[in-house]
């Protein structure tokens, strides 16, 4: 197993890197999330991937062993969505999203070595128009409460989901594939 810093408190990121067959290292991140006005989306999350990232880095001694940190939104035409502040919030942002396509953005950042490599990845997940009972449902789980946009693709919510157009494993909160890559040009070798 290859060793990583993952710069982020997300089992869903934890799992799917050890899936990937890393062994992170999880250190929370301890920074002020600031964001400029009239931001895109994507630079949004590269803002906060960077800023999470480097309070790592700045405060330990991680040199040989990468530091991932990441963060993600859901964007409807190009609005923001965050996680809900309650079930009301919930089910008015399900609600939102409805029957319509709305973009998931990760945005990551890597530190490898004195290098770093800011990206994002956007995937298109279109919902089916939901019932107020399949919302009342999926809002009497706990999932939609943590969640940016209100929903788990890989828990209960499924259901809900009738398209996806990119990663899927950026919806779950990490672009494996676009990871592997930018960590191998900074010189990481993944399985070696």
């Amino acid at each position: 197993m290859m060793k990583i810093v993952l710069a982020s408190g997300s089992p869903r990121r934890f799992e799917l890197l050890k899936d990937a067959g890393f062994e992170p290292i999880v250190v929370k991140p301890c920074c002020e999330e600031k964001i400029q006005q009239g931001l895109k989306p994507t630079e949004i999350v590269e803002s906060l991937a960077e800023q999470k990232g480097k309070s790592v880095v700045n405060s330990s001694d991680y040199y040989d062993i990468p530091v991932i940190s990441a963060d993600t939104v859901v964007a409807l035409e190009s609005e923001v969505i965050g996680k809900p502040k309650n079930r009301t919030d919930a089910e008015r942002i399900l609600s939102e999203l409805s029957g319509r396509t709305h973009q998931v953005c990760t945005g990551v950042a890597i530190f490898y070595k004195g290098k770093t490599s800011v990206f994002s990845v956007s995937t298109d997940v279109e919902f089916k128009t939901l019932s107020a009972d399949e919302i009342a449902f999926y809002c009497d789980t706990d999932e939609p409460y943590d969640k940016a946009g209100a929903y788990a693709i890989q828990g209960k919510a499924a259901f809900m989901v009738r398209a996806i157009n990119g990663s899927h494993s950026n919806v779950i909160g990490l672009p494996v594939c676009e990871v592997i890559e930018n960590l191998e040009k900074l010189g990481f070798k993944h399985n070696s």
